[in-house]
């Protein structure tokens, strides 16, 4: 059965709860759905402490291993897979079959779970709509005279509802804010529309159908896009005008906080991975100088194909393990060892690489000019490193003085946070190579003293907020990246804490 590295998730305390019976096995059955079937599957396994945990599956759509609750209360059996936002409650019967309901918001059908073969494969062109109002979107920038197209996701039920929009991190990026397969902003805004949250995600300026150009954003222009968001959800009927904040990644969370100290601001503010450090000591350790496409519009993509790799390289290994015999313990420590090394190494590449970088960044802030930085760039990195060709020294220079690397040279985050006046929410992630959470997450508390903000600093969780690989669900017999279960809970729990509840 496939129950390697799964979410431990809590059952019934206590082996001994009265009415407690086993229910370790695979319960299976043909769910009735638009133009056919899907055989539903869900494995269960019993724990020595009394627990429970279960996987759900749905092979046609290529759906593996997703974490599900399971609660037990006599012959009343619920499972609970809230990532897909599925329930099936079911009475079990002396034929030893689970006989009930599979529902989810604007679904509902009998379904009976039993040990049988599963039913013949269904049409793999269905898919569960999502339970709440999907609405496409165009926001207008008047200050600026342009349009971005994106998203506007509103909660099932009459509202009003809070809202939030979402900003994006570093360089061109869809309303997704997506590196590869990952949808790291799509997959907060799915988590928080569920529950009650409308959620505004926009394509940044130049992407699809977005009118503007990254590049050549300032983090003013940006604010401009943000007060326009919000200018706009106060246009919405279903939302709660009262209680409309910003979220923002990484440079996304910085324009938070500056739009949070202009007037018209909003209710609230969530950061993940907000820069408190001056945009100089950022850099120094992320551009990657000499080599092809490293500043900002790429500078992410790069980093989260290379710790994927590490990721997969460490879980192939640990496989090798388990094949071979070794212990829990013995794969315990791997792991363990394998962090460690990592950590290791990863503080070596970024202490060299700001000595290298810092001098040639502090060229071009010092140089108005472009043409004379690129010169002064180009022999520094001639004479650090020479042999190359003289266009990779031109290249290399060229990108350290576009309009947003001259810009971020000179971004302060802790200017204007004294203005900042609404509740803010700090959320950093302790294992982030790109913004420390140590350096950078205690400058933006201090700087926002006296006011109600909240810090919180993740352990085990990088730059884009994802949890160690062994806690990924398998999808398509791959593991796939998600925004990390506890990362959302404080997210969500924190954004409904500033709302009162939607009756």
């Amino acid at each position: 059965m496939l129950l390697l590295t799964l979410l431990l998730l809590p059952g019934l305390a206590g082996a001994q709860s009265p009415g407690k019976y086993s229910l370790e096995g695979e319960w299976k059955g043909p769910l009735t759905v638009p133009g056919g079937s899907l055989p539903i599957q869900i494995i269960v396994t019993e724990l020595a402490s009394g627990n429970r945990f279960a996987v759900l599956n749905v092979a046609p759509q290529r759906i593996n291993r997703i974490p599900t609750l399971v609660e037990q209360h006599g012959d009343t059996v619920v499972f609970f897979a809230e990532q897909v936002g599925c329930r099936f409650k079911g009475l079990r019967t002396a034929e030893n079959q689970l006989v009930g309901t599979w529902s989810q918001p604007g679904y509902q059908a009998a379904l009976t779970l039993s040990f049988v073969p599963p039913p013949a494969a269904p049409p793999k062109t269905f898919r569960f709509p999502p339970p709440y109002r999907v609405q496409e979107v165009t926001v207008r920038n008047e200050a600026d005279q342009i349009s971005l197209k994106g998203t506007l996701t509103i909660p099932a039920g009459a509202g009003p509802f809070p809202a939030v929009a979402l900003l994006s991190d570093w360089g061109p990026q869809n309303q997704d804010g997506q590196y590869g397969a990952y949808k790291l902003l799509g997959g907060v805004a799915d988590h928080l529309t569920r529950r009650g949250v409308a959620v505004l995600r926009l394509h940044d300026r130049g992407v699809e159908g977005s009118q503007g150009q990254s590049a050549l954003a300032s983090p003013e222009d940006r604010v401009r896009d943000a007060q326009a968001a919000l200018a706009f959800l106060r246009t919405q009927e279903l939302l709660d005008a009262g209680h409309l904040g910003l979220l923002g990644h990484g440079e996304g969370g910085n324009i938070a906080l500056l739009a949070a100290a202009r007037p018209l601001p909003p209710a609230f503010v969530v950061t993940l991975a907000a820069a408190g450090l001056p945009g100089i000591d950022v850099l120094s350790t992320q551009l990657g100088l000499g080599r092809p496409a490293a500043v900002a519009d790429t500078l992410l993509h790069q980093l989260q194909r290379r710790q994927n790799a590490e990721n997969v390289a460490t879980q192939q290994k640990i496989e090798k393990m388990r094949a071979s015999g070794a212990n829990a313990a013995q794969i315990q420590i791997q792991e363990e060892q394998q962090y460690l090394r990592q950590k290791i190494e990863e503080k070596k590449r970024l202490d060299a690489l700001a000595k290298q970088q810092r001098p040639l960044l502090e060229l071009v802030r010092q140089n108005l000019t472009d043409e004379l930085a690129q010169k002064l760039v180009a022999n520094a990195l001639r004479q650090s490193t020479p042999g190359l060709p003289d266009s990779a020294y031109a290249n290399a220079a060229t990108r350290l003085t576009t309009p947003w690397v001259r810009t971020y040279l000179h971004f302060y985050p802790q200017r204007e946070l004294a203005q900042v006046q609404c509740p803010v929410l700090l959320v950093h992630g302790a294992d982030d190579v790109v913004v420390n959470a140590s350096a950078n997450l205690s400058v933006l508390e201090k700087g926002l003293k006296g006011k109600a903000v909240e810090a919180r600093r993740l352990e085990g969780l990088n730059h884009f907020f994802q949890a160690p690989i062994t806690e990924w669900p398998l999808i398509d017999g791959q593991p796939s990246p998600v925004f990390a279960s506890a990362a959302l809970d404080v997210i969500r729990t924190w954004i409904q804490a500033q709302a009162p509840p939607v009756k």
